[in-house]
């Protein structure tokens, strides 16, 4: 099945040989704001599970702590129902007014919740209040970042040459484990220069004010980033839809959906990693655990097992421009569904060699599924609407990938009792997504430009 993705770029020049200092500052920019999502994330994350509970939820609760808990998980995740509505927004804006401003806008919208998140006061101090402001934080998290990464994916192919889309297109796509690289670095450093009480007490704020920093950097970056050369010329040109959200389910919807779905089984085995492996593989036997691997030497694992996840990014992307971004992709597809079933048992082996052995080939797939992304994503929709397009199909399939893969994993494991039965869930979700990349016609070399649109 085609697309109706532009035709090949024929006309267009002849590429440089060398990465122009245009370019590098492009890649830092892109790099910079997916690393300051995840990092936001993943600091959430791991704040939902040690502390939100006790501070904001746990009162409201007081004769359940379960459900307090449960209610700090369920912010932790409310935030993705609002990524299609950033999505959608920030996309219409980004296909008006250009990338650049909108991913300046997204960066620091992101970054001044999480900030706020670390000077917001606690149950205690202001009561109820506490929560729900928590709460419309975490849900302006997920509109920010609904219109983060379609900016960041498609100011990077846009700017790349013809024949390095694929490599220029993977740096937005490291932000995943470079964030998750430098969020467990940070607790891991406050965790051991604090006791417990001090920590609870102050220490958990320290790596959301951080944000601060981060986000200062990544608005110097972003600020020396020239705007988009083909939004600029389709500015020129005053060829801009009058509305390129109605144009877009008009005439793209099944790239939309075939975009989402290429997203949802990579998306799902990456939480997984992110959010699954580690809590599985580190519950205490007596309360339910089926491994009891100490949770110290877990995180290591799993924070190494990123180091391949970003390494084997960059070599998808690369890798595309070679092969093929549909080919890349589906090399990426079958060596997860090869090796989720292996991933398991080696986790049930209760034995921290084998768990980091696992993960770590895991992500060969992962980022062979994940580098080629935001190229592929760039060629397959028209200029026009490119921006809502790829934010779109991104977001929706996190929601159908990723938001709720760790709830159905627990789901699965309390009901079958099994590993294995979530093995198969996620091999069930890749093949969707195998299916989905297999439908595209091959993307690289598209034009990006007007010339194939009128």
């Amino acid at each position: 099945m085609s697309t109706t993705a532009p035709g090949p770029a024929a006309s267009q020049p002849t590429e440089p040989h060398s990465t122009t200092r245009e370019e590098r500052k492009v890649l830092a920019g892109t790099l910079v704001g997916t690393t300051i999502e995840w990092y936001d994330f993943f600091i959430y994350a791991q704040a939902a599970g040690l502390i939100l509970s006790a501070q904001y939820f746990g009162p409201l609760a007081a004769d359940n702590p379960a459900l307090g808990q449960i209610m700090a998980w369920a912010s932790l995740g409310i935030s993705f129902l609002f990524r299609p509505l950033g999505a959608i927004i920030a996309g219409h804006l980004g296909d008006r007014i250009g990338r650049k401003k909108m991913l300046v806008l997204t960066l620091i919208l992101m970054g001044a919740a999480t900030s706020l998140i670390g000077l917001l006061p606690n149950y205690a101090m202001i009561g109820v209040g506490a929560p729900i402001l928590l709460t419309l934080l975490r849900i302006l998290q997920g509109f920010s970042a609904g219109g983060e990464w379609g900016g960041a994916a498609l100011l990077s192919v846009e700017h790349a040459p013809i024949s390095k889309r694929g490599i220029f297109g993977a740096y937005p796509q490291i932000g995943v484990p470079v964030g998750m690289i430098l969020a467990t670095g940070v607790i891991w450093v406050l965790t051991t220069v604090l006791t417990a009480e001090q920590f609870a007490s102050f220490g958990w704020r320290i790596p959301f004010l951080f944000s601060v920093v981060l986000v200062f950097v990544g608005y110097y970056i972003r600020r020396q980033v020239e705007e988009s050369p083909v939004f600029a010329e389709l500015a020129e040109r005053k060829a801009e839809s009058s509305a390129p959200l109605g144009t877009l389910f008009k005439k793209n919807t099944k790239e939309v959906v075939l975009s989402a779905l290429i997203f949802i089984g990579n998306n799902a085995v990456g939480y997984m990693i992110i959010a699954f492996f580690a809590a599985y593989a580190s519950r205490p036997l007596e309360e339910g655990g089926s491994v009891g691997l100490d949770r110290a030497p877990v995180l290591l694992a799993t924070t190494l097992a990123s180091f391949g996840w970003l390494v084997f990014t960059m070599w998808g992307g690369a890798l595309s421009d070679k092969l093929g971004r549909v080919r890349t992709f589906q090399i990426g597809y079958v060596l997860l569904i090869v090796w989720l079933i292996p991933t398991f048992l080696m986790i049930d082996m209760a034995n921290i060699w084998m768990y980091g052995i696992g993960i770590f080939v895991l992500t060969v797939g992962m980022g062979l599924s994940y580098g080629p992304m935001s190229a592929m994503y760039a060629e397959m929709f028209p200029v026009e609407v490119r921006y809502s397009g790829v934010s779109i199909g991104y977001a929706l399939g996190a929601i159908l990938g990723g938001a709720f893969a760790p709830t159905i994993a627990e789901t699965l494991l309390a009901e079958t009792g099994s590993s294995i039965s979530i093995a198969i869930y996620m091999i069930v979700v890749c093949i969707i997504s195998l299916i989905g990349v297999s439908l595209v016609k091959e993307t690289k070399g598209n034009d990006l430009g007007l010339t194939k649109h009128h």
